[in-house]
């Protein structure tokens, strides 16, 4: 009996040591291959252009086997700060961000920098002139990598072309946030393209008003394009200068309410999931997008430097220019559908091999996107 008793606790021992054993070496495997984790701080995850983006993203995660954390803050600045707080404290190795302001910036940085994560923005940079400090701060900071944004003056220069170019003189200008950097480049554009004409023009001008802001929601759209509709008899044209498509939806909804599609022109950025048929209509006159890949070179910066494969240069950081896309007809709108709605720009095997590309070609690749880019990628003919 005492044999028996005495061989089970030998046999018990061995199998303890054996558990411990097989825990120890499981430990160690799940360090070497610890999933990296990157949060992201957008204003809305659900909107037109946020929904997109968070697809793009999803596919490179699932593609590189990367957990995605995801907070919407509304592009309210102290929601903005909060956001980085809370991917901080869930462990995130790095955040992607679409902050509002610069000044946001500034938080983020240093929270990131404490805790060892990470930092890049997407759709936004620093404006060096406006922003020096933060600008200052960025180039320093150990984790602040860089930036992947669009040329937003640019951008709004083409869009209000649009307009003065089909004969509108009296345009209306509806903003999402006042002080939004990426609003206030676009901003620049208009008034530079309004400017233009009007210095050979002078018996035939543009005014352009002063902007109203909608925020990010359909409701506060509709309220702006109605307040604009109410106050400007002259209106022949809007510029909904973004807030991730949604407010665009309110604006053109309450034209047509008004039963003054066709005659007021619109344009914006942000493409509509409806937008072939907006076009065809008299709803929409023009729109840039199809941008919405931006946040993925934001990922792969900020992967890369979680697997330890990027260095940051020294006092400096790096920007990554992605190209807009313009579209003025249902035809153009449908060849961009087919390659960036229907179906990704990006499939898994080209987003693993994203993962391994040096800085150089991301910002290439970045710069060659296009319908045509994607057709040839995909070997279409």
């Amino acid at each position: 009996m005492k044999k028996n008793k005495f061989l089970l606790i030998i046999l018990a021992l061995a199998t303890t040591m054996s558990f411990t054993a097989c825990g120890s070496s499981t430990s160690k495997e799940s360090a070497s291959t610890k999933q990296i984790k990157i949060g992201v701080s957008i204003w809305s995850s659900t909107d037109v252009l946020g929904s997109q983006s968070k697809k793009m993203l999803d596919a490179a995660g699932k593609a590189l086997n990367v957990k995605l954390v995801y907070v919407d803050q509304g592009h309210e600045s102290a929601a903005v700060t909060d956001s980085i707080n809370t991917l901080a404290a869930a462990g995130c190795d790095g955040i992607i961000i679409c902050n509002s302001a610069d000044s946001e910036m500034t938080s983020a940085i240093n929270t990131c920098n404490a805790a060892h994560i990470y930092l890049a923005q997407f759709y936004r940079t620093i404006n060096k002139i406006a922003s020096p400090q933060v600008y200052s701060l960025a180039k320093t900071a150990p984790y602040y990598i860089g930036a992947v944004h669009e040329d937003e003056v640019t951008n709004g220069y083409n869009l209000a072309n649009m307009l003065i170019k089909k004969g509108d003189r009296h345009i209306d200008l509806e903003g999402w946030v006042a002080g939004d950097a990426t609003f206030i480049s676009r901003w620049q554009g208009y008034k530079k393209a309004v400017a233009e004409w009007n210095s050979a023009h002078a018996s035939d001008k543009v005014i352009m008003s002063a902007p109203q802001y909608a925020g990010t929601t359909a409701e506060q759209g509709a309220a702006v394009a109605n307040s604009f509709m109410n106050s400007d008899s002259k209106m022949d044209a809007l510029i909904v200068a973004g807030g991730g498509g949604d407010p665009l939806v309110g604006s053109v909804g309450a034209i047509k309410s008004a039963g003054k599609t066709g005659k007021i022109d619109v344009v914006s950025t942000d493409f509509l999931p409806d937008l072939g048929t907006q076009l065809t209509t008299g709803g929409m006159t023009g729109e840039s997008g199809g941008h919405y890949a931006d946040p993925l070179y934001a990922f792969m910066m900020v992967y890369n430097a979680a697997k330890g494969n990027y260095k940051k240069p020294a006092n400096s950081f790096d920007e990554i220019v992605n190209p807009y896309i313009y579209v003025a007809s249902a035809a153009e709108y449908n060849a961009y559908a087919k390659y960036f709605v229907t179906e990704l720009p990006y499939n898994d095997k080209e987003l693993k091999a994203m993962a391994n590309d040096t800085l150089p070609k991301l910002k290439q690749q970045a710069a060659a996107i296009s319908v045509k880019d994607v057709q040839t990628r995909h070997s279409v003919k």
